[in-house]
């Protein structure tokens, strides 16, 4: 914009009675004097020559001033494109890892819906404050600068006055960002409850659609989705009303400029003072000065709105993990002694679900576990591959407390098959190579075949090689388990969960895979949890709990002849022997 100021010496005839060519000192801090009354000399000697010429030739000068900016501006886009994209990649793969190595805990007190909000919406507004980061420490200052030092050459009296008026706008902005940052985060929550509400109730649709309950569902979404609505639009007016209140505040610092530089320049008589050119020109420079001073204003908005997104995310990142890695870890062999609980308290925050428990499990035995709902056998599950932590006591794995091991090791000699088949949307032959990606055809066919899900595999598409859709809903229940079956049977582990796994399937459903669970059974350590106890009258040991303690254990006959709990819960089922 400096540039204009020989444009309008030009159309206004202003030239000195005697101009006189500059000569560089060959200081450096003297060189950008020199290229200015250079370029001065230059033009006004052209201008009393040929002013036509003179008035092309600062066409050029800004024509291409303005092609150099264009095409810098488009290189540092260029080069954002790629940092802000990294650095989201950078942050949701953090994220995402971190959530796969959270305790299922963590799950039990936050919402999943709320995470997946974190790893989308937060991680796009620090996305935005990328950017604004940039602008703010690299882009912003630098033009302010060059435009102060062009104002300060022309008038450090007028400048000075400028820069007096400047600190009240950044006052007011600075109050505007705090109160967008807090409106930000409300928000970012909101957008958590969002998702939430969305993951529930497309997970449960059937439920919904059954029970007529649509229109509650509806209700409900519309209800939250408003509190969301209303807490953006706030953030968005708060966040838009510090640009246009920059601009206002600095037009009103601008006019008061104008009338006391048009004094200045009214009552010049000295040959240094303010030229009615120069002082058009600095007016020029002074409203180019209110960008970046604007744009710094919008960047520290969007930087408090992307720091309540980071805060959200930091939650997340610093959350500890409780279940922690051995320093020196002990390698596991397969199982050849015992597993021991010894003396296993266990809470929830500060509910004692498991008292004071202690039991063996034998090298190729079956223990199983049976009571009540809520008596603590899945917990007593969920503690032997470490998805939680005991409170109080230990767990041995031949003699080895499992929290010496190797999450991964320990991890790796169990194997789980639960109530629940756990599939994902990808082929059969995926699902059944889970977590064993080395696996060959031939392996994969030999698990299923022992957990006699090979024939309704082979008449399905495209068998192996189907697709079973989103959590395996193209597949029965029965099929579900059998494909889970045969996941534990190609990781063919030391020691086996079995969670009710056959208590949600259909009697001709339920042989068949009781019929896979007895293969995979064969001489392995098992712990077996079920409802049904007809499943388990062959367990070596059956552990009989209520509200978190052992009440009986023994086998079948035993367990039948104290006539005691068990024996109770056998004859509710209909089993007199």
């Amino acid at each position: 914009m400096a540039l204009f100021v020989p444009f309008l010496q030009v159309l206004f005839k202003e030239k000195k009675e005697e101009l006189i060519q500059p000569v560089y000192s060959g200081e450096f801090i003297d060189y950008f004097n020199y290229a200015a009354d250079s370029f001065n000399y230059k033009m006004g000697t052209l201008t009393q020559e040929d002013p036509k010429g003179a008035l092309f030739l600062a066409c050029i000068s800004i024509g291409l001033a303005f092609f150099g900016k264009t095409v810098f501006r488009y290189l540092a886009i260029w080069f954002q494109s790629q940092l802000r994209m990294a650095v989201v990649r950078d942050v949701r793969d953090s994220l995402f890892e971190k959530a796969m190595n959270l305790p299922i805990s963590y799950y039990t007190n936050e919402r999943k819906g709320d995470l997946i909000s974190r790893m989308q919406s937060d991680v796009g507004e620090v996305e935005n404050g990328v950017i604004a980061m940039l602008e703010l420490f690299f882009r912003e200052p630098f033009a302010i600068v060059i435009n102060l030092i062009v104002l300060i050459y022309w008038s450090p009296e007028l400048t000075l006055f400028a820069l007096i008026l400047l600190p009240f706008i950044a006052l007011i902005i600075a109050v505007i960002g705090k109160s967008l940052k807090r409106t930000a985060k409300q928000g970012q929550e909101q957008m958590g409850r969002l998702y939430s509400t969305m993951d529930e109730s497309l997970g449960g649709i059937r439920i919904i659609k059954a029970f007529n309950a649509i229109p509650q569902v509806v209700k409900s979404f519309k209800h939250e989705n408003l509190k969301h609505q209303k807490l953006i639009t706030k953030a968005f007016r708060k966040r838009d009303l510090s640009t246009p209140l920059n601009e206002l505040l600095v037009t009103v610092v601008m006019l008061v400029i104008v009338w006391y530089g048009g004094v200045l320049v009214l009552e010049a008589s000295s040959v240094g003072s303010l030229t009615g050119s120069q002082f058009l020109g600095f007016i020029l420079v002074f409203s180019q000065l209110t960008r970046p001073i604007g744009g710094i204003a919008k960047s520290i908005a969007n930087l408090n709105k992307s720091a309540a997104s980071q805060d959200r995310i930091n939650d997340v990142l610093n959350a500890d993990e409780k279940i922690h890695e051995a320093e020196k870890p002990i390698a596991l062999k397969e199982l050849s002694g015992s597993i021991q609980y010894q003396n296993i308290f266990f809470k929830y925050k500060n509910e004692n679900v498991l008292k004071n428990v202690s039991f063996d499990v034998k090298a190729g035995h079956t223990v199983a576990l049976v009571g009540e709902s809520g008596s603590g056998k899945s917990t007593l599950a969920d503690l032997l591959p470490r998805f939680y932590d005991v409170q109080e006591g230990e767990i041995l794995y031949d003699n080895i407390n499992i929290k010496d091991a190797s999450i991964l090791d320990l991890r790796n000699h169990i194997g789980i098959v639960s109530q629940e088949s756990i599939l994902f949307n990808a082929t059969v032959k995926e699902n059944i190579a889970f977590g064993m990606p080395d696996a060959s055809d031939e392996e994969i066919i030999q698990a299923a075949k022992i957990a006699n899900a090979h024939l309704f595999i082979l008449d399905l598409e495209k068998g192996y090689d189907t697709n079973i859709g989103e959590r395996g809903n193209k597949l029965s229940g029965g099929q579900k388990q059998r494909v889970s079956i045969a996941r534990a049977i190609l990781k063919n582990p030391s020691v086996l969960i079995l969670d009710e796994a056959t208590s949600a399937l259909d009697t001709e459903s339920e042989k068949l895979v009781q019929e896979a669970l007895d293969n995979l059974m064969k001489d392995r350590t098992s712990l077996v949890i079920a409802h049904r106890l007809s499943t388990i009258k062959k367990a070596d040991t059956i552990i009989v709990l209520s509200k978190g303690e052992i009440v009986e254990q023994g086998t079948h006959a035993q367990l039948m002849e104290q006539k005691g709990a068990y024996h109770k819960l056998s004859t509710l089922q209909g089993i007199n022997e």
